[in-house]
């Protein structure tokens, strides 16, 4: 495998949280503990468009391509509704009471997950939250959709993984000690067969859907914190990013690990890596972290 280092964007004036696809599959987003939500260009990577500047430091965000909104989550619980094309319309709601630490879209709705333990389903053209589940008495850290299983993971800091039905949030199975501490970091692969978990513990986990969430693989994939998971549009890869700094490339077929992407060594990042997306325009890779810093990196097998 060869791994080009492309670029590396400056520009944020604190840790980027957060990472997210943007109106096309060219531009991404990212949000950071500077409030900023900035739009970039692979084209043209060394101008980061500021699209938002927000009051509290930006844990999560996602874009919504039919309306040309951004929703984001800050540190002090709140949901922020960004319109890009009426920026008077844009609304900020104290929701959670802590820390919003994920976002997705559910067909007509979105889905928040905070610190307070609770999951919100939002209506997309209300920019309002219609229901509110308490799942634990801590953190919910983490969520991903299988569109296949019409399901949703949530990862929780009291160490368990919740699945529940996407359509009527009912939960359908609650594991418990998944992880030897909080689940930070969860994904389905593309296939719809495995869920992928990252704990505090810095274990990757492998769980069977078709067997009954049986665990096949379990492995001490970092040193410390996995912060993020995350496959490739070919689904032939994954990358995770942890605290320990690295980003590391695995095979998905096998779980295998493929290449190590360090600081010293390969131009990495030199502190917490906190989140990876692949971009669809070609097997490239985007990593963000404490360093302020976003790399890209090309990825050739």
């Amino acid at each position: 495998m060869k791994v080009t280092k492309l670029a590396q964007l400056t520009g944020h004036n604190a840790a980027i949280f957060a990472l997210a696809n943007s109106k096309d599959e060219r531009h991404f987003l990212s949000g950071a503990g500077d409030g900023w939500v900035v739009e970039w260009d692979l084209d043209a990577p060394d101008l980061g468009k500021l699209l938002a500047k927000l009051e509290s430091r930006i844990f999560s965000i996602l874009f919504l391509r039919k309306s040309n909104k951004i929703v984001a989550g800050d540190m002090d619980g709140g949901v922020h509704w960004i319109d890009l094309e009426h920026p008077s319309a844009t609304k900020d709601i104290a929701h959670h009471k802590k820390g919003v630490f994920a976002i997705l879209e559910l067909e007509n709705s979105v889905i928040t997950v905070g610190g307070d333990g609770k999951l919100s389903k939002w209506d997309l053209a209300q920019m309002r939250s219609t229901e509110s589940y308490f799942l634990s008495n801590q953190s919910l850290r983490c969520i991903d959709y299988c569109e296949a299983r019409n399901e949703l993971a949530v990862g929780g800091s009291d160490g368990a993984i919740y699945r529940l039905d996407a359509t009527t949030l009912e939960l359908r199975q609650k594991i418990d000690s998944t992880h030897s501490n909080s689940v930070f970091s969860l994904c389905y692969s593309p296939s719809a067969k495995y869920l992928l978990s990252g704990g505090r513990d810095a274990y990757l986990n492998v769980w069977d859907l078709e067997k009954d969430f049986e665990k096949i693989n379990a492995q001490p994939a970092h040193l410390f914190t996995i912060n993020s998971i995350n496959f490739n549009a070919e689904a032939s890869l994954f990358a995770t990013a942890s605290r320990d700094k690295t980003v590391k490339i695995w095979d998905a077929s096998n779980f295998e690990l493929l290449k190590v992407l360090e600081g010293g060594r390969d131009g990495g990042h030199f502190n917490s890596v906190n989140k990876v997306l692949w971009s669809k325009a070609g097997n490239l890779l985007i990593s963000a972290g404490d360093d302020r810093s976003i790399i890209l990196w090309k990825i050739e097998n």
